[in-house]
C-alpha cells in the first residue's frame, strides 16, 4: 500500500511541477535571450528593454511586462492570459494566435503589432493605440473593452469597459 500512495504522491507532483514556472528560463528571457515555448508563468518583465525577442508558444499567464519596451518580439500563440501589459510599448509585434483573454493592455503601445486571430475575451485596450495595429476585427474588439482614448484603426470601435 505504501508503494501505490507514493507513486500517486509522485504522479500528483509532477502534474503540478509541470504548470510552475521555470527560474532558470525566466532569467534568460529577462537576460534578452530568446525562449520559444518557455513555461514564464507570472514573470516579472518589467520596465525591460526586449527587442525582438522570441517567445512564442510560451506561458506568459500572469507575467508583468508593465512598461516593457519588446518592439518587434513574437508572442505568437503564447498564453498571455490575464497579464499587465500596461504601458508596454510592442511596435510592430506579432501577436497572431496569442491568447490575451482579461490581459491589462491599459496604455500599451502596439502601432502595427500583428493581431491576427489573437483571443481579446475581457481584455483591457483603454488608452491603447491600436490604430495601426494589423489583424485586428470587430469580432475581436467586441469581447474586449476600451474608452474613448483608445485608438483604432479605421472602421473599428470597441466597447467601453464598466
Amino acid at each position: 500500500m505504501k508503494r501505490i500512495w507514493l507513486a500517486v504522491l509522485a504522479v500528483l507532483t509532477l502534474g503540478t511541477a509541470a504548470h510552475a514556472q521555470d527560474a532558470s528560463q525566466i532569467a534568460r528571457v529577462q537576460s534578452g535571450q530568446s525562449c520559444p515555448g518557455c513555461n514564464l508563468f507570472q514573470a516579472d518583465l518589467s520596465y525591460l528593454d526586449l527587442p525582438g525577442i522570441d517567445v512564442s508558444g510560451s506561458r506568459l499567464r500572469q507575467a508583468s511586462l508593465a512598461l516593457v519596451t519588446m518592439n518587434g518580439a513574437r508572442f505568437d500563440n503564447a498564453n498571455l492570459s490575464v497579464a499587465n501589459l500596461f504601458g508596454g510599448r510592442f511596435t510592430s509585434a506579432s501577436f497572431r494566435g496569442a491568447d490575451l483573454s482579461r490581459a491589462n493592455l491599459v496604455g500599451a503601445y502596439l502601432h502595427s503589432a500583428d493581431l491576427t486571430g489573437a483571443n481579446l475575451e475581457g481584455a483591457n485596450l483603454s488608452g491603447a493605440e491600436l490604430g495601426t495595429a494589423r489583424g485586428l476585427t470587430q469580432s475581436q474588439l467586441n469581447r474586449a473593452c476600451g474608452d474613448e482614448s483608445t485608438e483604432l484603426p479605421a472602421g473599428l470601435h470597441i466597447p467601453r469597459c464598466n
